[in-house]
Formats: structure tokens, C-alpha cells, sequence
């Protein structure tokens, strides 16, 4: 029977394996696939740029609030020509009123730097040496300004003059007066090519007694006064003045014709270089108190003769600013 055989198949079909319900939502593709990944990255750049198109509509939103804003809460701003600017809102029209604004002073420029001036000259110093020390070469003796103790008195330095110098009566004279007499004997013979002489130089006190008195004798007290120092009033004492003549002319210094001549003219107009000054000029008896003596040169030094000579001053009295002199007082 066939029944019974245990052999013979089953003849009920076998029944058919059910898909999973899950597997019609699924991509066929597996998760590791390519396409899977390329479908990520879409998403992905999707998303992105749908957030900068957000941030994007913010931000312009905001600005275009804070333009419209501005003008009624930021203040006017001025320009560099120191006038006043207001921004103007979008909707703003010209009957809306203005903001007060308030005028802007221009900054003043800044002072450019001046150009440099040097400083003038210092001028000449009249205190630098003594007029009332008698061993200063700047002392003034007058017949206002007496030597101090004349009696007594014999000046720093004094030294015989160089023998070949014509010096009749053995004068000296103090050391750096000399040297500049002895330059100056030098020039005159190369630029005149005359010989000078040094016809008196240093007298103390008791050789002008001698000399004062002499003159009293010739010509009276008044004429004396004229002419000669009394004694403790002689610039010679000081040994800074020297009287000068010449080997040719003949003059003395009783007369004034050594100022007519070529030596005579040419120390007038030299004799500062040397440290010299014509001491008693014809025009100036009202100031010294003598006469025209074109011969009498008194040593200064260089610097104050050349002072007095581009300032055009002839006296010491002038020069600094003492009395005229014209006679004795007492």
C-alpha cells in the first residue's frame, strides 16, 4: 500500500519562504555602498547651505535696521573742512526737521618749526679789565682820575726797548707795550719807509715833577695844564704811552707838525692794529683836557683798539661812558 511505504514522498509542496516585511523599505543598496555615501554627503551640503541662507537673511536684516536707525540715534559728524554731516535715513524726506548741530572750531594747524637763527654776537665786554687798576692796560688816568699813590707807584714789566730802536733819552716801557711798539717801528718803515723814534716813554714820579714844573715856568700854570700832566696825572707813569717823532721831518713835540706828516698820518690811521690809540686828538680837548698831541700813542691792546676804532670812538672817556676832564677838580 502506498501508505505504507516509508519511502514514498511527501507529496504537500513545500511552502514558500516569507520576505521580511522590513526589507521593502530598504535600499537595495547595502550601507557600505557607494551610492549610500554620495547620498550622505548631499544631505549633508544641503543642510549647510540651508543654514548660511538663514544667517545670511539675519544679518542683512540686522544692518538694514541699524541704517535706519542711525540717523535718530548716532550725533552729526563733521567733516575735514570742520562743517557738519548728518546721514540721512532711507525714508527720511526734506520736511522732516533737522538735528541741532552744533559748530565745529577747525583745529588751528600746528606752528611749523621756526628756522633756526643763531644767536648774535656777544657784544664787547667793558668790564673785562680794570679802568682804576694803573697796572691794567685798560686803566684811564685824567685830571679827573688820578694815579692811587702816585708817589709810590711803578708799573708791573718794565723793560728796556730793543737797541736798535731809536730811543734817545733811555726810556722803557712795560714788556708787551714794547713788543707792539717795536712791531709797529717795523711796519711803518716797510709801509711809509720812514725811521721812528721813541722820544719818551716811561717817566715816574719825580721826572714829571721835573717835566710839569718846567713847562710852569715856560707858559704859566694854565698853559702847563695845557699841555703837560701835572704830577700823579701823567699817562707816562702808567709806562703804557710812548711820544713818537720821526728821524726826518724835524718836528717836536713842542708843535703839532708831526701830524702833517707821512709817519705822523700814517699812525693815526694804524696804530690800533698794533694796540695803540692816538690818546689826546684835536678835537677832543673839551673831553681829555689837552691839547692836540699828534706824537702821544697810549697802549690799550689789540681788542679795545680795535673797538674803539670800528665803532668810531676816539677817548677812553667815551668809550666808557666816564666825565670829560677838562680841568682838575679841586
Amino acid at each position: 500500500m502506498a501508505t505504507d511505504n516509508p519511502q514514498a514522498p511527501d507529496d504537500r509542496a513545500p511552502a514558500p519562504r516569507r520576505r521580511d516585511a522590513r526589507s521593502a523599505s530598504r535600499s537595495p543598496e547595502s550601507p557600505g555602498s557607494p551610492e549610500a555615501r554620495r547620498a550622505l554627503v548631499r544631505r549633508r551640503v544641503i543642510a549647510v547651505s540651508t543654514i548660511v541662507i538663514v544667517l545670511s537673511l539675519f544679518v542683512g536684516g540686522t544692518v538694514a535696521a541699524v541704517l535706519i536707525a542711525a540717523p535718530r540715534i548716532l550725533p552729526p559728524v563733521a567733516n575735514v573742512a570742520g562743517t557738519t554731516t548728518t546721514v540721512a535715513s532711507p525714508g527720511a524726506t526734506s520736511d522732516a526737521p533737522a538735528p541741532a548741530v552744533s559748530p565745529v572750531t577747525p583745529a588751528s594747524p600746528s606752528p611749523s618749526a621756526a628756522p633756526f637763527t643763531p644767536p648774535p654776537p656777544p657784544g664787547f665786554d667793558k668790564t673785562q679789565l680794570s679802568i682804576d687798576d694803573p697796572n691794567s692796560y685798560w686803566f684811564v688816568v685824567n685830571k679827573q682820575r688820578p694815579i692811587p699813590d702816585a708817589e709810590n707807584f711803578v708799573p708791573n714789566e718794565l723793560t728796556d726797548l730793543p737797541p736798535d730802536m731809536p730811543n734817545p733819552n733811555g726810556y722803557q716801557l712795560r714788556l708787551t707795550p714794547m713788543a707792539a711798539l717795536a712791531a709797529m717801528f717795523a711796519a711803518d718803515k716797510n709801509e711809509v719807509g720812514t725811521q721812528l723814534v721813541a722820544q719818551s716813554g716811561y717817566r715816574d714820579y719825580s721826572v714829571q715833577v721835573r717835566a710839569y714844573q718846567y713847562y710852569v715856568g715856560v707858559d704859566g700854570v694854565a698853559g702847563a695844564d695845557k699841555t703837560s700832566a701835572r704830577p700823579g696825572f701823567s699817562e707816562h707813569q702808567t709806562g703804557l704811552a710812548m711820544d713818537i717823532l720821526d728821524t726826518t721831518s724835524g718836528c717836536t713835540t713842542d708843535f703839532d707838525c708831526f701830524g702833517k706828516t707821512a709817519s705822523g698820518k700814517w699812525l693815526a690811521a694804524n696804530a690800533y692794529r698794533f694796540g695803540y690809540i692816538l690818546r689826546y686828538p684835536a678835537d677832543k680837548t673839551a673831553i681829555t683836557g689837552y691839547e692836540y698831541e699828534p706824537w702821544h700813542f697810549r697802549y690799550v691792546g689789540t681788542e679795545l683798539s680795535n673797538e674803539m676804532h670800528n665803532t668810531g670812538v676816539e677817548t677812553l672817556e667815551e668809550f666808557f661812558g666816564l666825565p670829560a676832564a677838562p680841568d682838575y677838580g679841586g
